[in-house]
């Protein structure tokens, strides 16, 4: 079964998720499979939670109302986890995608891996830590809005053999990201050095859940790649369909 034919179910935690990012979060998960459940948790009752309604109705999202029995006490969580071991022990899905930025929810993603499913978490950089490693994959809402990548003119061929090597301290790439690059490429690198670039992106994200060249103001990991002052970038054909493989090297 390829990624596309993954079906999911969408838990959203209506208390830590920001309603204006929904429609960025739907159109994300489409990446990554089907989202053939599609659920939010809250008490709709509270005012701060109203003006849900209009973007539940847009993108059919069932809203599963959960009353605040206690004042201090989140009954949402509780529902929402009870609800991700029914769907997983009704045997329909392949993954699911937690939508919060709240940490009390890193028992549940670690238990649904133990499971075999795929897990997507998706939540604002506030989310802590141990959820973000907890998931197989962990996106940013922020990266999710409208402009936020920051658009690379790519240059032409004969020009970019021409400039000199970007200079590092102005690279808006962290120096700790550039030497997890690094160590990735030399992970799987041929004798020569190439490494095909989708097999580096796949290897990022299972070393550090919160991978994404987003976060860096480039959209694709490509871009990120050609921006890079210490890697060579290489386009070979494929032979199998039409367009081209990338690989890439550290600069000798």
């Amino acid at each position: 079964m390829s990624d596309s034919e993954l079906r999911f179910a969408v838990l959203i935690d209506a208390d830590n998720a920001p309603q204006r990012a929904l429609g960025g979060v739907m159109q994300e998960i489409a990446v990554y499979g089907t989202p053939t459940v599609k659920r939010i948790y809250g008490d709709f009752t509270t005012t701060n939670l109203s003006g849900w309604k209009k973007i539940l109705l847009q993108n059919a999202i069932t809203p599963i109302q959960q009353y605040g029995y206690t004042t201090g006490k989140n009954s949402t969580d509780s529902a929402m986890i009870i609800d991700a071991m029914d769907l997983l022990y009704s045997g329909r899905l392949d993954g699911f995608c937690l939508v919060s930025s709240d940490s009390d929810f890193t028992r549940l993603a670690t238990r649904l891996r133990e499971a075999g499913m795929k897990v997507i978490g998706m939540g604002e950089r506030k989310t802590p830590e141990p959820f973000i490693v907890a998931c197989d994959k962990f996106i940013y809402i922020e990266n999710l809005s409208k402009g936020t990548a920051v658009k690379h003119k790519k240059q032409p061929a004969a020009l970019e053999q021409e400039a000199p090597p970007k200079a590092r301290e102005k690279s808006p790439i962290p120096e700790s990201v550039i030497e997890l690059i690094s160590a990735t490429i030399e992970d799987i690198a041929d004798d020569e050095g190439w490494a095909y670039l989708g097999e580096i992106g796949n290897l990022l994200v299972r070393k550090k859940p919160d991978f994404d060249s987003r976060n860096y103001g480039f959209k694709k990991l490509t871009q990120l790649a050609e921006n890079l002052g210490c890697l060579e970038v290489d386009y070979r054909q494929n032979a199998q369909r039409n367009g081209k493989l990338i690989f890439v090297r550290l600069k000798r």
